[in-house]
């Protein structure tokens, strides 16, 4: 018997996300593997989760592919553990900390890749819960130039300056389709035979950069990264993993960010600029780590 092509794989990477991953499955299913007529593959990866997740999981939803793994291994790692076996047509990353609406039809990305073969990775616009735009969906790539306007302000009191607005291509129509730089890993949708050629997330970045990083790659062998407002979700940010709020993890999280930010400098740039360079873009982000 013939087995039928996956059309798209949908991988949800989740740590202590029970009551997260629960909303986003069950929006999931109600908004649109119930109105889909393209194969669908689930599949939960979970960073050795402490809470009820994969009971959750296994009790509502045995449709769902998953995969434990005996240690918090990371963003990069973990996602890579799934996109290394897909045999999907796509796959698409997504945070437990999403919510499909009646505006995520997924078979509008899929239809938009089918007829536009060099698009390498395509995102949805993703939303707030209060209806504004999530930026980490739409963003160029991080030169310093681009990361001084950003953190000096002057992209928000120029955002439609192509010189100043170039961290989150703030000049762009958001209405539109259109080519970016870079989107979040929260909801990413990249074509498997791309990326069976560019290789997979690098495993360096532990959590954050990892999607900057892929895209710029994608972009390097010559594949389009788009944005497509046509299709958009709720993203409940900086839920996903936390089993409860508090200072002590915003803090390490915090820290996490602005570390990787030297890490993907580290790659992409310290070739390009003077040893003392690195120094000051390292001490800035020390002061930043600190919340000056």
């Amino acid at each position: 018997m013939k087995k039928t092509k996956i059309d798209l794989e949908l991988i949800f990477l989740t740590y202590n996300s029970g009551f997260w991953i629960k909303k986003a499955l069950s929006s999931l299913q109600e908004f649109y593997l119930q109105h889909t007529n393209k194969n669908i593959l689930v599949t939960v990866v979970d960073n050795n989760s402490t809470d009820e997740t994969i009971e959750v999981i296994k009790r509502d939803f045995p449709w769902v592919k998953t995969i434990v793994l005996e240690e918090n291994v990371g963003f990069s790692k973990a996602n890579n553990v799934a996109l290394s076996q897909s045999k999907a047509k796509y796959a698409m990353l997504l945070n437990s900390d999403v919510e499909f609406t009646s505006d995520s039809n997924l078979d509008l990305l899929i239809r938009y890749m089918n007829s536009h073969p060099r698009v390498g990775i395509v995102t949805p616009k993703l939303s707030f819960f209060n209806g504004s735009l999530d930026p980490a969906c739409h963003r160029g790539e991080p030169t310093l130039w681009a990361s001084f306007a950003y953190f000096s302000r002057l992209e928000k009191m120029f955002p439609n300056s192509p010189k100043f607005g170039q961290y989150h291509q703030t000049y762009k129509n958001l209405n539109s389709i259109h080519e970016i730089d870079a989107c979040s890993g929260a909801a990413l949708l990249a074509r498997v035979s791309a990326f069976k050629t560019v290789g997979l997330l690098d495993e360096q970045f532990f959590m954050y950069a990892e999607d900057l990083d892929w895209c710029k790659r994608f972009r390097e062998d010559n594949w389009q990264v788009v944005y497509n407002p046509k299709v958009e979700m709720i993203h409940h940010k900086y839920k996903s993993g936390i089993k409860q709020s508090s200072q002590s993890i915003a803090k390490k999280t915090r820290q996490h960010f602005f570390n990787t930010m030297l890490q993907y400098f580290d790659k992409h740039y310290a070739k390009d600029y003077p040893g003392f360079v690195r120094a000051l873009v390292k001490y800035f982000l020390e002061l930043k780590k600190g919340g000056v």
